[in-house]
C-alpha cells in the first residue's frame, strides 16, 4: 500500500457568504432584508429535506459521528459542546483531533457543522443531527492513503454509530488494506458514509473509499432536486444528497465570518451522515444493516426505474426514514448480490412489498440441470408414492355385492354347474336358480349314516329307502363342522335342507 497517495476533499470552497456573515464576525448584525440573507436561508436543503419536520421525532440524541478529515474546531459557535475528544493518525494532526488543519476552506469544521450544528437562530448553523456528537478523526493537512486506513479503524474501536468520509483517492488504484479497513468497521456495526467525489476534481469515477463495497457512497442533488452536473456517477452510487452552495461553520483563520459555502459531494456526504445520526437516534436497537436498508429502501426514486447510476436507490427521505415501515434484514443489503440489485420502481414506495422471502441462483450450466432435474423428480416421486397407496387400498377393499346373496363360502352356485359333486352338501338358502332340480334328491344328501329327521316330499324317492339308512353296526361318529352342522353325535339329525318346497 502507497503511503505518498494524497487524498483529496470533494468540496469546492466559494468567496464569502455574504456581507451579513462579515458584519456578524464583527459582532453588529443588521437586520436582513430578505429572509435568505441569514445563515438559516442559505441552508435551503433544510426545507427540501423537510428537516425542520424530522426534529419534532428525533434530533440525533445519543448518536456520536465520526468525522474523518482534516480536524474539527470545537471553539466555533455553531460547535461548541458537540466536539468529543478524538484522535490524530499521524504526527502533523492534533492528538485529539480538536483543531483543523485545513487552512483552505476548514474542511473538517464545516462537515461537521452540517452534520450537528447547534443552531438556536438565524445566524447559526443547524445541523441535520444538532443533539448527535461529532468524534473528530484528524488525518492532519495532508493525508496519505495509510492515513485513511489508520482513521477508520480507530473511529470503529471507539465505537462510532456513524463514520463520515469526505475525501476520496483514486479509483484506478485498489487499496486491499483500504478495503478491509471498511469490512472492519462494517463488522463493528458503523455505518460508513462516502463522498462519490467531484467532477470538477479531475474525477471521472465513484472515488476511493466510496466504491468499496459496503458503504453509502453518496452523489449530489442540485436545488432543484435533479442531479447535479459537478458530482460524478457510477455504478456504486447508492443514494442523493444535496450538494449545491451548502453552507457551513469555519475556522475564523479560514473566513473571518465563520463561515464557507460549497457545493461538492463532501456536503452530500455530511448532510446523509446527519440523516443517518437521526435514524440510528430514533431506533437505538437497529443494527448497521438495517439503518442503511431502511435508508435505502425509504429513498425517493429520483431518476430511471430502479437503481441507476446518478441517484443510485434514490434521493434520501429523512421523514420517510424515520416514519415508514420497513421490514428487517439479516445483513448488509449492499454487501453480495444484494447490492447490485435493481427492482421495478426503484426505489421502495407506499405499498411495495418486500418481494420474495427467498431467492437463488446457479452460477453454471451443470448447477442448473442439476436444479431442475431436483425440480422434475420431486413430483415423480409423489406421483409413485399416490399409486402404491391406491393400489394397495384397491386390494384391501371388499368386492362389491350385486343380485341375491351369494351361496356361503365353499358352497358352487347353482343352477349351472348343479347337482354338486358328490359327498358335498346342498346349500341351504333358497330363491330361483339355487338348490336341485324338482323332484330330484340331492346327491350325497343325508351324508353316510344319518338318518333323515324326518319325511320330506320326493326325498328319499316313493319305494326306495335312504341310501346307506339304517346305518351299519359301529359306524363312526359323523364329521363336524361345516356350513349349517351342528357337529352333534350319532343319531342327531342333521340340520333341515333348504327350504324350497317342490
Amino acid at each position: 500500500m502507497g503511503t505518498g497517495k494524497s487524498y483529496r476533499s470533494a468540496r469546492v470552497t466559494a468567496a464569502a457568504v455574504l456581507a451579513l456573515c462579515a458584519a456578524m464576525a464583527s459582532g453588529v448584525v443588521p437586520a436582513p432584508a430578505h429572509a435568505a440573507d441569514t445563515v438559516r436561508g442559505l441552508q435551503w436543503y433544510l426545507d427540501s429535506l423537510k428537516i425542520p419536520q424530522a426534529h419534532k421525532i428525533t434530533q440525533g440524541k445519543g448518536v456520536v459521528v465520526a468525522v474523518i478529515d482534516s480536524g474539527v474546531d470545537p471553539s466555533h459557535p455553531d460547535l461548541r459542546g458537540q466536539v468529543l475528544p478524538g484522535h490524530g493518525v499521524n504526527a502533523a494532526a492534533a492528538p485529539d483531533g480538536r483543531r483543523d488543519d485545513d487552512a483552505e476552506s476548514g474542511h473538517g469544521t464545516s462537515m461537521a457543522g452540517i452534520i450537528a450544528g447547534r443552531g438556536g437562530s438565524t445566524t447559526r448553523e443547524l445541523g441535520i443531527a444538532p443533539a448527535a456528537k461529532i468524534l473528530p478523526v484528524s488525518m492532519g493537512p495532508r493525508a496519505a492513503s495509510i492515513d485513511m486506513v489508520l482513521a477508520i479503524r480507530w473511529a470503529a474501536d471507539a465505537g462510532a454509530d456513524v463514520i463520515n468520509i469526505s475525501y476520496g483517492g483514486d479509483p484506478a488504484r485498489p487499496d486491499p488494506d483500504l478495503t478491509d479497513a471498511v469490512k472492519y468497521a462494517l463488522g463493528k456495526d458503523a455505518v460508513v458514509v462516502v463522498s462519490a467525489g467531484n467532477i470538477e476534481e479531475g474525477d471521472r469515477q465513484v472515488t476511493l473509499p466510496a466504491n468499496i463495497p459496503g458503504v453509502i457512497a453518496v452523489s449530489g442533488l442540485n436545488k432543484r432536486g435533479s442531479f447535479f452536473a459537478g458530482s460524478v456517477q457510477g455504478p456504486e452510487i447508492v443514494l442523493a444528497a444535496p450538494m449545491e452552495s451548502i453552507i457551513g461553520p469555519a475556522p475564523k483563520a479560514v473566513s473571518p465570518n465563520g463561515y464557507t459555502v460549497a457545493s461538492g459531494t463532501s456536503s452530500a456526504a455530511a448532510i446523509l451522515s446527519g440523516v443517518a445520526a437521526l435514524v440510528r437516534a430514533k431506533y437505538p436497537n437497529l443494527d448497521a444493516a438495517n439503518v442503511i436498508n431502511r435508508l435505502v429502501k425509504t429513498a425517493r426514486d429520483a431518476g430511471p426505474a430502479g437503481r441507476d447510476p446518478q441517484f443510485g436507490f434514490g434521493a434520501v427521505d429523512p421523514l420517510a426514514a424515520l416514519t415508514r415501515s420497513v421490514p428487517a434484514v439479516t445483513a448488509n443489503p449492499l454487501l453480495g448480490t444484494a447490492a447490485g440489485s435493481t427492482r421495478p420502481g426503484g426505489a421502495a414506495r407506499p405499498g411495495d412489498d418486500d418481494g420474495p422471502a427467498v431467492e437463488f441462483g446457479v452460477s453454471n450450466r451443470a448447477g442448473a440441470i442439476v436444479q431442475v432435474g431436483l425440480c422434475l423428480a420431486v413430483p415423480i416421486v409423489a406421483l409413485v408414492i399416490l399409486l402404491v397407496v391406491l393400489r394397495r387400498r384397491k386390494r384391501r377393499a371388499p368386492a362389491a355385492v350385486t343380485g341375491p346373496p351369494g351361496p356361503p363360502p365353499g358352497w358352487p352356485a347353482g343352477p349351472p354347474g348343479w347337482p354338486p359333486p358328490a359327498g358335498q352338501a346342498p346349500p341351504q338358502y333358497s330363491g330361483p336358480g339355487y338348490g336341485p332340480p324338482p323332484g330330484q334328491p340331492a346327491p350325497g344328501y343325508p351324508p353316510p349314516g344319518y338318518p333323515p329327521a324326518q319325511a320330506t316330499p320326493g326325498y328319499p324317492p316313493a319305494g326306495q329307502p335312504a341310501p346307506g339308512y339304517p346305518p351299519a353296526p359301529a359306524a363312526p361318529a359323523p364329521p363336524s363342522g361345516g356350513p349349517g352342522w351342528p357337529g352333534a353325535g350319532p343319531g342327531q339329525a342333521p340340520p333341515p335342507s333348504s327350504p324350497q318346497q317342490q
